[in-house]
């Protein structure tokens, strides 16, 4: 176990070592607070921190999707690409402890980044804000249904941590079927931006086996509103989906690095 929690230690120290980490997170943090004085400055003080915090959580999660979606990405394909996947592999460490320990380092880091993003849009708001939970005071979340502003954040964020994990396996799938990390990053992004976006337009089509698309399953937060794309859809139905297809993305991704070459 102590061998093993040392690989994780070294992964995570390749991905925080490197300055794009930090620019990352610098970025999301500056977005939350750019917004925050933009809101003050045009609209006043008089709206509920809640409302701005969740808006601000709507939009910036793409930017924690796509900056996790970068590293995921290029986990396994840049170390093809720099040749220090030999240096790993002549260690005496399985190939499956090894995938392991960059996939947790990977997930550990989307984690901080969105608790980062939580934390950030509630801090950033309350000190633009002020800070008061009581519903009937403040202009309700869209969705709110009855339950408090806080309980709402946590789901939202509960549901789309779990479509992010989902989405950061496939990078990391194509990051192992992919030896060139530009390859694999632009393909995930490519799939990230350019498909969602077609996503609301392919869920109209009338046909039966649009239903088991994974991006369609993606935005689970469409359960809160309970309005989903598809008649008929529920959590638990795409929560299976989901399962389905993360299963298929870590068994291959599993298979594909076992059986990879790397003496070329």
């Amino acid at each position: 176990m102590g061998n093993f929690l040392q690989l994780v230690q070294n992964e995570n120290m390749k991905i925080y070592q490197r300055p794009r980490t930090w620019i990352m997170a610098g970025i999301l943090v500056a977005s939350v607070l750019l917004i925050s004085i933009l809101w003050v400055s045009v609209g006043g003080r008089d709206t509920s921190m809640w409302e701005v915090a969740f808006i601000e959580s709507s939009i910036l999660f793409l930017l924690v999707t796509i900056f996790t979606v970068v590293i995921a990405a290029g986990g396994v394909a840049e170390e093809f690409t720099s040749g220090t996947i030999k240096l790993l592999l002549i260690r005496p460490w399985s190939r499956s402890k090894i995938l392991l320990s960059k996939y947790i380092s990977i997930i550990m880091f989307a984690v901080m980044l969105a608790v980062l993003l939580f934390a950030s849009t509630i801090l950033v708001n309350w000190v633009c804000f002020g800070i008061n939970a009581s519903p009937e005071v403040q202009p309700p979340i869209r969705g709110l249904n009855g339950i408090s502003p806080v309980s709402y954040m946590l789901q939202y964020y509960a549901l789309t941590l779990v479509s992010l994990v989902v989405t950061v396996t496939l990078a990391f799938m194509l990051s192992t079927v992919f030896r060139s990390g530009g390859l694999a990053i632009g393909f995930s992004l490519f799939l990230l931006l350019g498909v969602n976006s077609f996503v609301a337009l392919i869920a109209m089509l009338e046909y039966k086996w649009i239903d088991y698309l994974l991006f369609i399953h993606l935005n689970l937060t469409q359960y809160l509103d309970g309005n989903p794309m598809r008649e008929g859809m529920t959590l638990g139905y795409s929560l299976g989906v989901l399962g389905i297809y993360y299963a298929v993305f870590v068994a291959l991704t599993w298979y594909i690095f076992n059986k990879r070459d790397v003496a070329a």
